[in-house]
């Protein structure tokens, strides 16, 4: 999941899907040639094993849609539902038992047998199960509730009160009479729920995937971390942009945190239309006045964007959603919180760039961002955990992953 650069704790880790933070070996994950012995490299083989075998158990569940005796569908556009489509207590089943144990000898485990279990599932039917998702919306909803804590308003952040924050939680700020009218009187995503929705990561497997179209056609686009979106990449990554995540590291070491190039800054995020910028204002108290500046940059330059703020408490409690399901981390990459608000807001969530190898499935190279081969500080997020449990999503058919190129109109 590709990171953002300059990711630290003093700069949110925003991040989205690419590759998977990998050192020199480019194998740390999945435990290739491991060149360190000891209690780390014991550590990080437990988790190469676990995701082995979950990837392992997800194959088996997702392929007993055609073992199962179900009806082939025909082609369609992801966006359709399988109507009608028979239920699979099966497959459910297996998704949700604990994964086999798999053989340790040797302890290695390479990204190519990964490759490999991931190209068998691509090769199984995916069919869309609303009953599955409106089972999982409702989930999230009852633990987090994205319609109405996603973002920070004046609906669920009263004036005086004092905010904790997300990671920085010991730490509080008063929301005083300026802060107040930053926020929108609403959740600005209250008009929900979209009917198609696209995440879109920064992965490198979208480099030529064509799949620029089939994004612009979705009813609502997230993007992370001011990605580029113009000129001749606009044909596999897109245009059209509703909601951007911002790093405020991004704006700290690329503009100076607007003490100066202002309208460097505007002139770049005029590519987003009226997107919303959202900003972790309050996850580390050392982002707080560089989320502010953004905000009072846009008004004074009457910019068409809008800056709007994670809300902390929703971002603690999604955390603690994922960690009741095996995903504990430091801190959540942003695409992975901005896919579990678009399963919350959106009917159908369709994900692209999300691509934790450094090749294809046909053994192509494939660079950590589609815009350069930046990596991430390893060990902020848990990666292979969140790849895991986006699988599961596709398999048990409440979300679709891209894996590839996308079919041409």
């Amino acid at each position: 999941m590709a990171a953002a650069q300059g990711e630290g704790r003093g700069a949110a880790p925003l991040c989205c899907h690419g590759r998977l933070p990998l050192p020199a070996a480019r194998l740390k994950y999945y435990g290739a040639a491991a060149a360190a012995a000891g209690a780390a490299a014991e550590s990080t083989m437990r988790a190469v094993i676990a995701l082995a075998a979950a990837l392992g158990s997800l194959l088996l569940a997702a392929c007993l849609l055609r073992l199962g005796g179900e009806r082939p569908l025909r082609a369609r556009g992801w966006e359709e539902e399988a109507e009608g489509a028979p239920g699979t207590p099966k497959v459910v089943r297996a998704l949700r038992a604990p994964p086999p144990p798999l053989p340790r000898s040797g302890n290695r485990y390479s990204e190519d047998y990964y490759l490999h279990i991931v190209k068998k599932l691509q090769n199984c039917t995916w069919i869309r199960r609303p009953e599955e998702s409106a089972k999982f919306r409702s989930e999230l909803a009852s633990c987090c509730d994205a319609a109405h804590n996603f973002i920070a308003s004046q609906n669920n952040t009263p004036l005086g009160s004092n905010m904790s924050y997300e990671v920085d939680s010991k730490k509080t700020i008063l929301i005083t009479e300026d802060i107040y009218r930053m926020l929108p009187v609403s959740p600005s995503l209250s008009v929900y729920p979209f009917k198609n929705c696209a995440v879109v990561g920064n992965g490198g497997i979208l480099k030529n995937s064509s799949c620029g179209a089939e994004i612009d056609r979705s009813d609502f686009v997230f993007r992370c971390n001011l990605p580029p979106t113009t000129g001749s990449i606009s044909k596999d990554v897109g245009n059209k942009t509703n909601l951007v995540t911002v790093n405020p590291s991004i704006i700290a070491q690329k503009y100076n945190k607007l003490n100066e190039k202002k309208t460097e800054f505007v002139e770049n995020i005029a590519v987003y239309g009226d997107a919303f910028l959202l900003l972790p204002a309050f996850s580390f108290r050392s982002n707080t006045a560089t989320s502010f500046k953004v905000y009072h940059t846009l008004q004074e330059f009457k910019a068409t964007q809008r800056a709007i703020f994670f809300h902390p408490t929703y971002l603690k409690s999604l955390a603690q959603f994922w960690r009741t399901k095996g995903v504990k981390a430091y801190r959540l990459s942003s695409g992975f919180m901005i896919t579990s608000a678009a399963l919350e807001l959106c009917e159908n969530v369709k994900l692209y760039g999300f691509w934790p190898f450094s090749k294809s499935t046909e053994k192509m190279p494939i660079s950590h961002h589609y815009y350069d081969n930046q990596l991430p500080k390893p060990g902020f997020h848990a990666m292979p955990k969140e790849y895991n449990q986006i699988l599961q999503l596709h398999g048990k058919g409440i979300l679709k992953l891209q894996f590839g190129k996308c079919e041409s109109d």
